[in-house]
């Protein structure tokens, strides 16, 4: 595989997420589900933590998860290297195993205080709407990525399979922090297979046992096997607080204080939610 088609995936899975920021944001206006206010500088805050860890990890990482599949595959590496599937099937297995990988990662992101210090800069945004999708530290982009390639180096999945779930991954961020209403028949019947806003946003309460919880990102699948489901937070999607209470000032807000935000020490709640 010649680089431009190396290169093609990255820029449709960029113009993707693109679009689909711009018509989530348009949607949140018109069909809100809390109408919280979200001042342009908290936006702007999100989208610059995005970039910045974005570019550390063009930076540091020589290739993509697109190009290092392929790179594994010209080698047979990986257990579908073993046995010929037919595509389809090989790419849907793929997706779903790469999802649970996703899944694991995300809860040990929970469980493993060093990593929490990390992952608790997306938790630390008081509002959640769909920039809140983006908000990650630099860290943790890095250290997601070097996952996916252990993953990729495991199972050896196709290119295609490879970008179509860079491109569900990226896309389900944006819509599954959306605050966005969803129809309440619509919610019941998405969230049997797919999560949801809903289903998302009981993960941002401040409570802490419901902040470790649901942790999927494409598929409620997993949070139903190994029991890590709430279906609905105890105080009301409407009325719920969304964030950390310890990281509430304006002061934990600024993008420098969220660069340093996995140098301070760890003190959460204990995991009663009280």
């Amino acid at each position: 595989m010649n680089g431009n088609a190396l290169l093609t995936p990255g820029l449709i899975r960029l113009a993707v997420v693109l679009m689909l920021l711009v018509a989530l944001l348009a949607c949140q206006h018109f069909w809100p589900r809390r109408g919280d206010p979200s001042p342009p500088r908290r936006r702007w805050r999100n989208l610059g933590l995005a970039a910045i860890g974005t570019a550390i990890v063009y930076l540091a990482l020589p290739v993509s998860a697109v190009s290092f599949a392929a790179i594994v595959q010209n080698h047979g590496f990986g257990l579908l290297a073993l046995t010929p599937w037919p595509g389809v099937i090989e790419s849907a297995l793929a997706i779903a195993v790469m999802d649970l990988a996703i899944y694991w990662q995300h809860r040990w992101f929970h469980q493993l205080p060093w990593l929490w210090r990390i992952h608790r800069v997306h938790h630390s945004d008081t509002q959640f709407e769909v920039t809140l999708g983006l908000r990650f530290h630099p860290a943790e982009i890095l250290l997601s990525m070097l996952y996916k390639f252990a993953v990729i180096i495991a199972l050896g999945p196709s290119t295609a399979a490879v970008a179509l779930y860079e491109v569900l991954l990226a896309t389900f961020a944006l819509i599954t922090h959306a605050d966005v209403a969803l129809p309440g028949q619509w919610d019941q019947r998405l969230r049997l297979v797919l999560v949801t806003p809903d289903w998302h946003r009981v993960h941002h309460s401040v409570h802490r046992n419901e902040t470790d919880s649901n942790y999927g990102n494409l598929l409620t699948l997993w949070d139903r096997l190994f029991a890590s489901r709430i279906a609905q937070p105890r105080d009301g999607h409407p009325s719920m607080t969304i964030g950390l209470p310890q990281f509430r000032a304006p002061a934990d807000q600024t993008l420098p204080a969220l660069l340093r935000l996995s140098l301070v020490g760890d003190v959460r709640p204990s995991t009663s939610g009280h």
